[in-house]
């Protein structure tokens, strides 16, 4: 049995531990979408990991949960409790610290506490690039990135946050301090603890500091808007890119019209690249080194392209300001859904060659609910799709709401006919919790549980994150 963290254990920690609790604020009480509240709590704000250490400590001897928190920005709530007993907050804001540079290894180490932000622009002091990029950059941390496997824009050439990171310190639940920052490509001694706790959701230990991988800047950056025939001649359309030119894809976005809808009715100011809003769209990039002649080379598979009714119109940037503006546009999707409000949103993933079949299977699926707009976009080049159920235009959210866990089994029901994943970037936290437990593997599962039991025998970690209890 967990305790909560009341008066009587705020005012022993404060004393035993000094300067890390801070008058509990309602931003770590919320979540972006609005869809869980907190329940208030001690919050504390440790400076190194050895305060870390000091708390987790202090929590499993007074069973109290302990809540690690990043910046906030996640969308499955991992970082907010609304229900069970009061939870201590673990802010790592305070550590924030860059450790370590070596551009000749390619490698950064930073404290968890860093904005992605701020990871990017050290790096790109040192002349190198982290390509891990998110429309939350600014304000999400680095090590919540790494508790969740965040993905983003350019997980097709890069990778996820897990495929970019080399080395964990971490808490562990027990309080002992895991130190393994090494700067290692190859390091085959045994079972890999940084995979186990990168994507754990805070559920087996506190990240406190990440080895991180950087690579060589692109010379040169060739991006464009186009709009393609449908889905299908999309994923046709990244083929002959990525065999055109030598893979270099590092981006390969899918956008539907009814975001672009959502875009001229909420956000007007946002500048789009087409008239209206064309039933598909892709934003495509390349990076490359200097002397790639990367724009002529793109230019002719697009020129084919339109020769085979693959899209039907196309622009290229020509310059850096159209660039950041053609990624404004992806960039506000998210905003302009948010101000319109779903019924049900859906981040999942599906293998690369039905997604196609799986957005007309769908589109055609959730007819059953009436007149429902469906804002599908998102990652084509790596298989995630944000797949988001909205009311008719004119009417309110809370007409709809009613339907949203019949629209979300049934969206469920597909991705997992389809042999796709109901949780492609954005992790199970507690909202995916209990379709985890439909959906999941029972293997797997059941490992994971033994995992957790092993690491975490108290069940002080994030408790009912990923795994329910029962």
């Amino acid at each position: 049995m967990l305790n909560p963290a009341d008066d009587a254990f705020l005012n022993a920690i404060a004393a035993a531990i000094p300067d890390v609790i801070s008058p509990m604020e309602p931003r770590y009480q919320e979540e972006p979408r609005g869809m869980v509240l907190g329940a208030g709590g001690v919050l504390a704000r440790p400076r190194n990991v050895v305060e870390v250490s000091d708390i987790v400590k202090f929590c499993g001897e007074h069973r109290v949960a302990v809540m690690p928190y990043g910046g906030g920005t996640g969308l499955v709530g991992g970082q907010v409790a609304d229900s069970g007993v009061v939870p201590l907050v673990l802010s790592l804001e305070r550590m924030n610290g860059v450790r370590h540079v070596d551009p000749v290894g390619n490698t950064i180490t930073v404290e968890a506490g860093m904005t992605l932000a701020a990871v990017q622009d050290a790096a790109d002091g040192a002349g190198r690039m982290f390509p891990l990029s998110l429309a939350s950059e600014g304000s999400c941390l680095i090590g919540g990135n790494l508790a969740t496997n965040a993905g983003g824009v350019q997980v097709l050439r890069y990778g996820n946050a897990r495929d970019l990171c080399l080395g964990i310190e971490a808490v562990m639940p027990d309080g002992s301090i895991h130190h393994g920052l090494k700067r290692l490509r190859k390091d085959n001694t045994g079972y890999d603890l940084r995979n186990l706790l990168v994507g754990s959701e805070g559920t087996l230990g506190v990240i406190t500091a990440a080895v991180l991988k950087l690579v060589q800047k692109p010379s040169e950056l060739t991006t464009c808007f186009a709009i393609v025939e449908g889905p299908a001649a999309a994923a046709e359309l990244l083929a002959r890119m990525q065999a055109g030119l030598d893979g270099l894809v590092s981006a390969f976005e899918l956008m539907n019209g009814v975001g672009f809808d959502f875009l001229h009715e909420t956000m007007p100011e946002v500048r789009t690249p087409f008239d209206g809003s064309p039933d598909w769209m892709v934003l495509a990039e390349v990076g490359s080194g200097a002397n790639g002649d990367m724009e002529t080379r793109m230019g002719t598979v697009l020129e084919t392209a339109l020769e085979d009714g693959l899209i039907s119109d196309v622009v290229l940037a020509q310059s850096a300001a159209q660039r950041d503006a053609f990624w404004a546009v992806r960039e506000s999707i998210p905003a302009a859904n948010k101000r319109v409000g779903a019924i049900s949103s859906h981040d999942i993933s599906i293998p690369q060659d039905r997604i196609a079949a799986f957005i007309d299977a769908g589109f055609e699926a959730v007819k059953q609910f009436g007149d429902v707009r469906l804002n599908c976009f998102g990652h084509l080049g790596d298989g995630n799709l944000h797949y988001n159920v909205y009311p008719p235009k004119g009417e309110p959210k809370a007409d709809w709401v009613h339907l949203k866990r019949g629209v979300m089994d049934v969206i469920h029901d597909l991705v997992e006919s389809y042999d796709g994943s109901i949780s492609a970037e954005h992790g199970i936290g507690r909202l995916k919790a209990a379709d985890l437990q439909k959906y999941g593997d029972p293997v797997k599962l059941a490992a994971m549980r033994a995992i957790k039991e092993a690491l975490d025998p108290l069940g002080i970690m994030n408790p009912d994150v990923i795994l329910a209890r029962i």
